[in-house]
């Protein structure tokens, strides 16, 4: 190990678990002792004994666990988060203050819509806005995520084939889709056909032909696909797919490199959804709450869920009664604080700040693909959009796989990419910079991704071994997430065995 090498000193301890420390009798609180409080005038009901093994600390004690745990975190507030396909972008903290305005934050979701219309006009614009953005006629912000705004287009489809006379029994999904493609066209119980890609990673016309017929329903198609391609053909498959009376279905989910450049609708689409916390500026939020926005062309706009925001006479007003609707897909009006933020996104940049950041993301992304190039093996050398992909093929001739590669990163500060997906490119490292990084940042994790390469080829066991400036070493990932330890117990002694 080089002496300069990130892990040349021991790994840190892992901190103990809460269940660790302390010591019986500490407390954190006080009964009052003024007559007529304390302990003694609870209901005996309400109150449990002694749980076996319960941490007893301080106050301040707790406070240095949970802080210490905190700087453990990993943040885009912290460093450079590149998971290609997530768009880890900063959110700025503006967005977030506007959304916790009380007149925003404290409304109730059955309060009347003639005391939300400031609250109704923000959704009825926001949908006029996303709608402009990717060229669509109509969008609905009732679907959570970016799953259920997949399921939400695919029963519109569903709808309006099935009133034509045809419902259609199958889906066209490319190889290099999102996971979420084949699983919401099951779910929509459509059988799954997939097509394969050619050798620059794109979905060809000829294809597509082999396969449609007045069974497929709708193609899937995601653009830029999730190899970080601009899919070239997207007009003359969707001319193909239009012939035989079936739609195109767009996965926009993430729009960051075509505000402003490109818009789905004058591709071809007929339906797509977005996922607001790619482009506009919305909190992952670790699974939740979410918005998947699904846009539509208007001949499908009577199937959309419901209830739908109108506006008569400068009033808005909410309605359900649409005959041809799928029906309800969310309660309420879908996930209002993080629309609330996407709003206050889109109007702060306006339509030329929405175009920068696509370019900016744009070439982040290709300047990481040129400085990578050679000491990285390029999937595919095709000109990226908002991400590009590596494989680790240059370092499986030195025993190092792109797992190993990830661990390493680790060492250096910086979180992984997204590896080994997608699934058609083996070994891959997905890397997305997003727009709000800048050069300095890009090239210091360019210098680490270089100094990791040569570590490969000198000193491959190094490598290997990492991350050694972690709390913990390598885990066995599968068995923690399918056999995860959610309760803590007690260490078996010779006492407890008994």
């Amino acid at each position: 190990m080089s002496e300069h090498s990130p892990g040349n000193n021991l790994r840190r301890s892992a901190p103990p678990l809460i269940f660790e420390s302390g010591s019986p009798g500490r407390s954190g609180f006080f009964w009052p002792e003024e007559k007529g409080a304390g302990r003694q005038n609870i209901p005996p009901e309400l109150l449990r004994d002694d749980i076996a093994g319960f941490p007893e600390l301080g106050e301040l004690e707790v406070l240095r666990h949970f802080t210490r745990l905190s700087h453990l975190n990993y943040a885009i507030e912290s460093q450079f988060y590149p998971l290609g396909s997530c768009t880890m972008k900063y959110n700025p903290k503006v967005n977030e203050v506007v959304a916790r305005l009380p007149g925003f934050s404290l409304l109730h979701p059955l309060t009347p819509p003639e005391l939300i219309q400031g609250a109704l006009e923000l959704l009825y614009e926001l949908e006029g806005m996303l709608a402009g953005i990717s060229g669509m006629d109509d969008m609905t912000l009732q679907p959570a995520a970016g799953a259920q705004g997949e399921l939400t287009g695919l029963m519109v489809i569903r709808a309006c084939l099935k009133e034509r006379g045809n419902p259609r029994k199958k889906i066209l999904v490319p190889d290099t889709a999102h996971g979420t493609n084949p699983a919401s066209s099951t779910l929509c119980g459509y059988e799954v056909v997939q097509i394969s890609s050619n050798s620059r990673g794109m979905v060809e016309a000829a294809k597509v032909a082999e396969v449609m017929d007045d069974q497929v329903a709708a193609l899937m198609l995601t653009n830029p696909n999730t190899l970080g391609i601009f899919e070239k053909n997207i007009q003359a498959v969707a001319e193909v797919v239009h012939k035989k009376g079936g739609l195109v279905y767009l996965d926009g989910a993430n729009l960051n490199a075509l505000m402003g450049i490109a818009k789905p609708g004058d591709m071809g689409v007929d339906v797509l959804h977005i996922n607001l916390h790619k482009t506009f500026s919305t909190p992952h939020g670790g699974g939740g709450p979410g918005a998947g926005p699904v846009g539509v062309k208007g001949f499908l706009r009577d199937y959309l869920p419901v209830p739908r925001i109108l506006k008569k006479n400068e009033r808005f007003e909410l309605q359900e009664d649409f005959a041809k609707s799928v029906g309800r897909v969310r309660s309420f009006f879908g996930n209002f604080g993080i629309l609330v933020r996407a709003y206050a996104y889109i109007i702060s940049l306006g339509s030329d700040g929405l175009e920068e950041t696509s370019r900016m993301a744009l070439l982040n992304a290709n300047y990481l693909r040129k400085k990578l190039e050679g000491a990285y093996h390029l999937a595919y050398p095709e000109p990226c959009m908002h991400e590009c992909v590596f494989t680790d093929r240059l370092q499986q001739k030195h025993g190092v796989s792109t797992l190993d590669i990830a661990k390493r990163l680790l060492d250096y500060g910086f979180h992984p990419p997204t590896i080994y997906f997608p699934l058609v490119v083996s070994g891959a490292l997905m890397i997305e910079p997003t727009e709000t990084e800048n050069r300095e940042t890009l090239d210091a994790f360019v210098d680490a991704m270089i100094a990791i390469a040569r570590e490969a080829r000198e000193n491959p066991g190094l490598v290997k071994g990492a991350p050694y400036t972690t709390p913990v070493g390598r885990l066995d990932e599968a068995r923690a997430a399918r056999k995860p330890v959610l309760r803590w117990e007690p260490p078996l002694t010779s006492q407890n065995a008994k």
